[in-house]
């Protein structure tokens, strides 16, 4: 039997009617906003090309965030979820350096219990051999230590024990402070060194120190298997997507929680911490690190090349392309992640840039590595030119 209306239709009803035909937009859609199209053309073509099946972006400065997107799917399926910079947790591999551990290491040192300048084997007494009683706090933190970059632990030592009694047995390479050379093995033992001193493991000291306090709910080590379907794979494994476990197969061999890789989080997250730097210390109006303290890691050393406390600066632009990008400032720090993760600061143009991706999770084109890093140097250019005013005539390089 047909119904039919009689008389108007009451404003309630007629609005609820329009909007199952004209829903709301999804909260996770980013607002109208021409001058950030160009971002979305850079990071669907790497989409498009087989570089990444998934990305996030967000790009804002110190008081706000200005653009926040996902894009494409957590795998190859089209059926599987759309990433949401708020909820999509992501592995951020060696972005775990510069998000957990350098800043539990700052706590420590504004808690007066570690110094930057006192050696190592102060606090970890079995860090000895050769000319190891001379390198510093500092100097794992600049990569200044003279450790070779990389061990496969994990290949080496069958448990957590074992791996760590591998690293502290490995010499060093290069005399202790004369040069730079980015090294996982410094920031292995300044997870170490922060259990040893804060009296409990990394994840938690940070959970409580460092994510807790900025506002980094979706933030963790090791996350739990409820939040699993939220958790970006970067791997297959016996023909499914492998998530929740970090990547790092030395994190692996050291219990999933280390001091160079093992932290998960999302964009949003990320915008927090973005934020804490720019601003300074600062999170709103709460203070969570001095500004002194801020400034003390983000000073380079004589001998340290492009690294800072933790962080690195802006490579130079060269032949190759710049994860950075050109228009950046030289005063620009951040970090990049096996994965596809990366963070990028520029104070003086007052601008972030957070892009992440699961570049590790079976990219369907050769060299993924350096095809990503033409998607990022376009991207961060692509960035600086769409954030109002950054592009000001008295900031160089201009654009």
């Amino acid at each position: 039997m047909k119904r039919h209306w009689r008389g108007t239709i009451p404003l309630g009803l007629l609005s609820l009617s329009l909007l199952a035909f004209f829903p709301r937009p999804s909260p996770h859609l980013p607002p109208p906003a021409r001058q950030f199209a160009p971002l979305d053309e850079i990071v669907e073509a790497g989409i498009k090309r087989g570089i990444y099946p998934g990305a996030v972006v967000v790009v804002g400065r110190r008081g706000s965030v200005l653009y926040s997107r996902g894009y494409g799917h957590l795998t190859w399926d089209p059926k599987s979820p759309i990433p949401s910079p708020d909820s999509t947790i992501w592995d951020l591999a060696s972005l775990t350096k510069v998000t957990a551990t350098t800043p539990s290491v700052m706590r420590l040192v504004e808690q007066g219990r570690v110094d930057l300048d006192r050696p190592v084997v102060s606090y970890l007494p079995r860090f000895t051999g050769g000319r190891k009683g001379e390198v510093t706090v500092r100097m794992l933190l600049d990569h200044t230590s003279g450790l070779r970059s990389y061990v496969q632990f994990f290949r080496l030592a069958p448990t957590r024990d074992s791996a760590i009694a591998l690293l502290y047995a490995e010499p060093l390479r290069r005399p202790p402070g004369k040069s730079a050379e980015y090294s996982d093995l410094n920031f292995l033992l300044l997870g170490l060194l922060v259990d040893r001193v804060a009296g409990e493991p990394l994840d938690r000291f940070a959970a409580r120190e460092v994510f807790t306090p900025v506002g980094m709910s979706r933030t963790m080590f090791t996350p739990p298997r409820s939040l699993y379907e939220s958790v970006v794979p970067t791997g297959v494994w016996h023909g499914h997507p492998s998530r929740g476990v970090v990547n790092d197969q030395n994190a692996v061999r050291f219990g999933e929680v280390a001091g160079h890789a093992g932290a998960f989080s999302t964009g949003t997250d990320l915008a927090r911490y973005a934020r804490l730097w720019l601003s300074q210390g600062m999170v709103g109006d709460r203070r969570i690190f001095e500004a002194a303290t801020v400034r003390r890691f983000l000073q380079p050393g004589a001998s340290s090349g492009n690294r800072l406390l933790g962080w690195e600066r802006r490579d130079p632009p060269g032949k190759e392309p710049v994860a950075a990008g050109t228009l950046f400032t030289d005063s620009t720090y951040g970090h990049t992640g096996w994965t596809g993760t990366e963070l990028w600061l520029d104070p003086v143009r007052d601008v972030f840039l957070i892009f992440l991706t699961n570049r590790a999770y079976d990219p369907r084109v050769g060299r993924s590595i350096s095809e990503l890093r033409a998607v990022r140097a376009r991207l961060a250019d692509a960035t600086v030119r769409a954030v109002p005013g950054a592009c000001s005539d008295r900031i160089q390089p201009s654009c």
